[in-house]
């Protein structure tokens, strides 16, 4: 069950309206629908404008493949440069010792801790001799960590987000009778879909659990750690309050410049404590044997500093945030359902009644919008109330969104409706 609370990026409640007959929402939705629309709002990925803030990045070594003393252009570096793991450690908040500067994507480097656990464990023994494996999921969450606990056949418990974080108390109550369970996935910061920033209450919660259980991991996928397109709660640091637990061998983060720069072609990194570290590079270095050195290089000179890549996300924000807060105008429009307004990140969620969220997203694909499917907010693809939907407004250009939103609202009303006729 997901708590709903009152206060800056949680659900507006909006009053219900019984105005609208259904033969009316059925004429506006199959109006719509005749317009031969194709819009897309599946995914959260940055728009052609934002990835043209980055353009510079194509010439800037100008031939210059000289960095740390080194040929940049070679084997090598494992750990990536010496600048991208300052880089990545100011934007995850811990120090460069700890930081791995990858390839291009986090989830790859999320895949090969997961698969060192398997092979080589974290001081218990490969993951792959034990029964069963689990992790908590908080829902609504990240499809992809889904897709990868699929990967591996970790099992996937989902843990309700209350606003501020998991539900520490459920958390707890499932942790203390499940001994198979070995970590949590978490969206710390402008949380993927929800938007909501983990408070320091449930950041200590989770730190208590990770005290209680030999072994269990906290993977922090910090990936909008510099998302803000409006005045956004602070982040608490986990790695200080780690340090003060003696928990630092806990905490596993993940960052990327994926949204930062080019998506396609930014740097990955992760994160983790001494000990982590020097068991993980074994296996790490098996696959790898060196990073992109080219492309961490262009990404140090066109920042120079994290002062200039916080100046770039400001350009960022000024892209996004009107996107939101056109989503915002367009759902108050209609009276169904409840949604987040977030101040940072990639997304908006929508609840609607229960029971509706595949048929909204099937009546929304049927008029040429595409949404991200029903359930992939969960494992397994199981909503078990079917009533959320992860809208994505950041692709797509502001014309392109307000006919998404019209598409999106009709939708929602015509299902809504025949609902309540129905029942």
């Amino acid at each position: 069950m997901i708590l709903f609370i009152e206060g800056k990026n949680t659900y507006q409640i909006q009053k219900m309206n019984q105005n609208l007959s259904v033969q009316e929402a059925e004429e506006h939705y199959q109006e719509l629908k005749s317009k031969g629309f194709h819009l897309d709002l599946t995914r959260g990925k940055p728009s052609s404008e934002q990835l043209n803030l980055s353009a510079e990045l194509e010439n800037v070594l100008a031939g210059d493949f000289d960095q740390d003393g080194i040929d940049i252009r070679n084997y090598g570096g494992l750990l990536g440069l010496e600048g991208m793991r300052q880089l990545g450690s100011e934007i995850l908040g811990c120090k460069k010792e700890m930081v791995i500067a990858g390839g291009n994507s986090s989830l790859t480097l999320m895949a090969q801790y997961v698969s060192s656990l398997f092979f080589q464990g974290n001081g218990e023994g490969p993951w792959s001799m034990n029964e069963r494996n689990s992790f908590l999921c908080p829902v609504p969450g990240f499809d992809r960590h889904f897709t990868l606990c699929d990967e591996f056949s970790l099992n996937m418990i989902p843990v309700p987000l209350t606003g501020k974080g998991p539900d520490i108390e459920k958390t707890k109550s499932i942790v203390e009778s499940d001994s198979s369970i070995k970590g949590i996935w978490c969206v710390p910061k402008h949380s993927n879909p929800t938007g909501e920033t983990y408070n320091e209450e449930s950041i200590n919660g989770l730190l208590e659990i990770a005290g209680s259980r030999e072994g269990f991991k906290i993977f922090w996928d910090n990936a909008y750690a510099v998302h803000d397109f409006a005045e956004s709660e602070p982040l608490p640091n986990i790695f200080s309050s780690a340090k003060e637990k003696n928990l630092q061998d806990s905490i596993i983060a993940f960052a990327s410049t994926s949204k930062i720069t080019f998506a396609g072609s930014g740097v990955g990194f992760i994160a983790m404590s001494k000990n982590n570290l020097e068991k993980f590079i074994k296996h790490y270095s098996s696959m790898v044997i060196g990073p992109d050195k080219v492309n961490q290089a262009r990404h140090i000179k066109f920042f120079k500093d994290f002062k200039g890549l916080k100046s770039h996300m400001n350009k960022h924000a000024e892209i996004v945030g009107p996107k939101f807060e056109l989503v915002q105008e367009w759902l108050s429009k209609q009276n169904y359902g409840s949604w987040t307004k977030p101040t940072g990140g990639y997304f908006v969620t929508f609840k609607a009644e229960s029971g509706l969220a595949r048929e909204i997203v099937n009546l929304a694909n049927k008029a040429g919008l595409k949404l991200t499917p029903a359930g992939a907010t969960f494992p397994y693809g199981v909503d078990p109330n079917d009533e959320i939907i992860r809208l994505a407004p950041t692709a797509c250009t502001n014309q392109e969104l307000e006919e998404a939103m019209k598409i999106f609202n009709a939708c929602v009303a015509l299902a809504t409706l025949k609902k309540r006729v129905n029942s």
